[in-house]
């Protein structure tokens, strides 16, 4: 065990492991937090598109041979955001079909560009990092860390300036509408604020994997409590213990990054269930 604890401590010495725990923390957190709403209102879904979307921008960043793909990924997932939600309104596409169809010619598009214009010797080793997360994770420069931490900020900021109007659109978005709401703003803010915490994601877990980090947390708080304040806080604790534990076993262990907190995500929710059963906590 003192081997261990003092493993640990040494890796912890190092910079680069504290900015990745740094950003997989904020990055938990955020996901948790516009989780619940996701879920709640059936929209986890387009966590699914949008991250696979983002590997499409992702795709067309490297073949570009852009330095700071951030800077091209961020704002076409966004636009990609906005799209999707004028399709689902579109009553020619439902809105699952909207979101199968761009998921997937985005994974395709990308996968295509990247074999015929990539100059990588490794183009499979790419798309797997792309896809399923990687080491990248620990190379992040400290101006990353930084973008990290300001979207982050924002992200929060977001939901809590907002939280009253969230909470309304999220459990009854005709009565919001009725009450003089703009359902279809919020609608809009929530879709951009999910693309962020996805291109926000994606070094951390890959964009397959993204969705799971999004809607795990919820899902185990929903197992114990009941109302949306309680499930909103406990998805945040349960999202970043997670995360944090997950990067650790990783770093530790040597094992895929997104896999590790995604299954650490997964025994937690087990867990939350059995427990959900025993004594139904309200709050």
């Amino acid at each position: 065990m003192m081997a261990l604890m003092e493993k640990i401590s040494l890796y912890l010495s190092y910079p680069f492991v504290r900015y990745a725990l740094i950003v997989g923390v904020l990055v938990a957190l955020c996901s948790s937090l516009l989780g619940v709403t996701l879920v709640l209102k059936r929209f986890s879904f387009i966590g699914d598109g949008l991250s696979h979307t983002a590997f499409g921008a992702m795709a067309v960043a490297a073949v570009l041979n852009l330095t700071n793909e951030i800077l091209f990924v961020l704002p076409a997932t966004v636009l990609c955001a906005i799209l999707l939600l004028r399709m689902g309104q579109n009553t020619k596409i439902k809105g699952d079909a909207a979101v199968a169809m761009l998921s997937v010619s985005s994974l395709a598009l990308g996968y295509l560009l990247m074999n015929l214009f990539s100059k990588s010797a490794n183009i499979s080793g790419d798309v797997c990092s792309t896809l399923f997360g990687s080491t990248s994770i620990l190379t992040l420069s400290l101006p990353e860390v930084w973008l990290c931490v300001i979207l982050s900020v924002l992200v929060v900021a977001i939901f809590v300036l907002f939280y009253n109007k969230l909470f309304a659109v999220t459990f009854d978005e005709n009565f919001a509408k009725a009450t003089g709401t703009n359902t279809d703003a919020y609608n809009l803010l929530i879709a951009v604020v999910v693309a962020v915490i996805i291109v926000l994601a994606m070094n951390l877990v890959g964009s397959l994997l993204v969705s799971a980090l999004i809607i795990f947390p919820a899902l185990s708080a929903m197992r114990v409590f009941k109302s949306f304040r309680g499930v909103t806080i406990c998805s945040a604790v349960v999202s970043v213990t997670a995360a944090f534990f997950g990067m650790m076993i990783s770093i530790v262990a040597g094992t895929p990054v997104g896999a590790t907190i995604v299954a650490v995500d997964l025994v937690v929710f087990g867990l939350f269930t059995v427990a959900g059963k025993g004594i139904g906590v309200k709050g």
